[in-house]
């Protein structure tokens, strides 16, 4: 198998030095806050405020992402984005997140969101993780929010989705990811969840989208335009997140709104779901990820295709 390429990002007189041989092998650490310059496919492992803000204003044509959840797992990586004391902060965060996306991403380029609810946990205690069902893990229980009760179903994606409309996203369609596998729930007092949204924004009023690209077949044979139910299962990762990003919910995103060459950004990477996808669609991808495991579990999925790991220090 090829080595992996080394990335010049344009940077002269910087301190580069190779990190342990427990990384991936050819992650290279940046310790200045200059601008950065892609050159090819790439994983930054940091802080995804801390790499965005280095990034080239309008580099980027398409941005598919899943953010983590809020309250629902502890990764042990200080920073990181879940964890905040309220519901309220945690969208603070996101916005600001996503304020620094929408300035990477070309004027008409697209953002696909996904995110997940959940509900108040009635300032109940912390459950051990279900060894079992590691899916439905929850060792971080958060108050209840300011104006919400016990056992309401808090409302994120929506309460998300109008923030960055606010903060000037153009709200273009809301996705029903609906999961025929999905996890089943005990819950007496409520339907089970079998379906998350998946949210399509865009920079400008006019973009680029490929519908043709996209279309689906009906019973009689003909293609139609996508409908905005999405039937798509989980599918598991050994290593990866426990909340599973599946290549059938991220490709029509891509397809439809990029053409070959493109760069596609996910700035939380995860296990590189979205980068294997943009090297199956021949798309150019940028991820961003914090937790160092995550980005030697995505790195040696792409190595493949000669993926670059670069390390970014907060400034």
């Amino acid at each position: 198998m090829p080595p992996r390429r080394q990335l010049d990002i344009g940077l002269r007189g910087h301190d580069m030095q190779k990190t342990s041989t427990t990384q991936p092998s050819c992650v290279e650490r940046i310790q200045r806050s200059e601008p950065l310059t892609l050159r090819g496919s790439t994983i930054f492992e940091g802080d995804a405020l801390t790499v965005l803000r280095r990034l080239p204003s309008k580099s980027v044509r398409c941005v598919v992402t899943s953010p983590p959840y809020w309250g629902l797992r502890d990764y042990g990586i200080e920073e990181q984005i879940g964890l905040e004391g309220s519901m309220s902060q945690f969208l603070i965060r996101l916005v600001a997140v996503f304020a620094e996306v929408k300035r990477v991403l070309t004027d008409d380029g697209t953002l696909w969101l996904n995110i997940g609810d959940g509900y108040t946990s009635g300032n109940r205690g912390y459950r051990a993780p279900d060894k079992k069902n590691p899916a439905r893990a929850m060792s971080v229980r958060p108050d209840t929010p300011e104006g919400l009760k016990p056992k309401d179903l808090i409302g994120i994606p929506w309460r998300l989705a109008f923030a960055l409309q606010s903060d000037g996203w153009y709200l273009r369609s809301d996705i029903v990811w609906h999961k025929p596998n999905a996890m089943p729930e005990s819950v007496k007092d409520r339907p089970a969840r079998s379906h998350e949204f998946l949210f399509m924004f865009t920079k400008s009023e006019k973009y680029f989208y490929d519908w043709q690209s996209v279309r689906e077949p009906t019973e009689n044979g003909n293609l139609r335009n996508r409908r905005s139910v999405w039937h798509v299962n989980t599918k598991p990762f050994a290593g990866s997140h426990f909340a599973t990003f599946p290549p059938d919910l991220i490709r029509p995103c891509i397809q439809a709104s990029t053409e070959p060459g493109d760069y596609v950004l996910d700035p939380f990477f995860g296990s590189g779901t979205v980068g294997l996808v943009c090297q199956e669609e021949n798309r150019q991808y940028v991820g961003i990820e914090l937790n160092p495991e995550y980005v030697a579990l995505a790195a040696d999925r792409l190595q493949g295709q000669n993926s670059n790991v670069i390390r970014i220090d907060a400034a």
